[in-house]
């Protein structure tokens, strides 16, 4: 018998990651072949809605939506800018002389397009970082993609090796302080604690590895072609909705700036 999972109240938590990650997917591969600036700013003013209004955040999604994906736009774009070959661009208006360094309004215009739209394309993906979780987007593919259980669980368990390494460095790290075994101070001996925690990281790294082999092979991990889940996630009508709506809304916003 199969348990469902607990149905949360906000709406992107609501919803099958799969669902997340279809329904912004026609847009993020519209984002790549855009040049403009109001195409990108309005797919990110719509996952802003989105992500306020549909999902649960903390202090530190905030700061990433709020202080990090900001910065991050001003920080490209002024590099775009730099970068761009200004021999190819208008010669009208420049913003910025410096010996024979001119930095062209046109430079600019183009160096903020590309950084809005990379800073689009990630506030759309997003959408299913901060309400979905890995586990339930394994699950989710394994069930309605035909993605192959084995692979699935696998790439899982290899993901989650990532939380345990950095338990293991830090328990490395107190155990080599203990010890006094710093190495004192400065870039050099920086480096050779780093050295010195690479040796006791693999060895813990391959007890970790061999004790999850062992639990998969005493469930009978890829014995059969299939297996039953504990833990449904079902894709549901308002899944279907939400694809639809956001292709249409995503229709209606490329046309509606095509037409301006």
């Amino acid at each position: 018998m199969t348990e469902t999972s607990t149905r949360p109240t906000r709406l992107l938590h609501a919803l099958n990651p799969l669902a997340t990650i279809a329904g912004p997917l026609p847009a993020i591969l519209f984002l790549i072949f855009t040049r403009d600036i109001a195409t990108p700013v309005s797919f990110i003013a719509l996952a802003y809605l989105l992500l306020l209004t549909g999902s649960r955040l903390n202090a530190r999604r905030l700061l990433v939506l709020f202080i990090a994906l900001p910065a991050a736009a001003v920080i490209l774009g002024l590099g775009f800018s730099l970068w761009t070959d200004a021999s190819t661009l208008d010669h009208d208006t420049a913003l910025l002389s410096i010996g024979n360094y001119r930095l062209y309004l046109s430079a600019v215009e183009v160096g903020s397009a590309t950084a809005l739209r990379l800073i689009s394309i990630v506030a759309l993906a997003l959408l299913t970082g901060f309400a979905s979780r890995g586990p339930d987007l394994v699950r989710s593919a394994v069930a309605h993609l035909r993605v192959p259980y084995r692979v699935g669980y696998a790439a899982l368990a290899s993901y989650r090796f990532v939380p345990r390494f950095r338990y293991e460095l830090d328990v490395i790290r107190k155990a080599h302080r203990v010890r006094g075994a710093m190495g004192g101070r400065g870039p050099i001996a920086a480096v050779r604690r780093t050295i010195g925690y690479i040796v006791p990281l693999l060895a813990s790294a391959i007890r970790h590895a061999e004790r999850v082999s062992l639990s998969m092979d005493a469930r009978a991990f890829g014995a059969h072609p299939s297996r039953t889940e504990r833990h449904e996630v079902p894709f549901r009508t308002r899944d279907t909705m939400f694809i639809v709506g956001f292709w249409t809304l995503s229709a209606v916003i490329i046309t509606s700036i095509r037409i301006a």
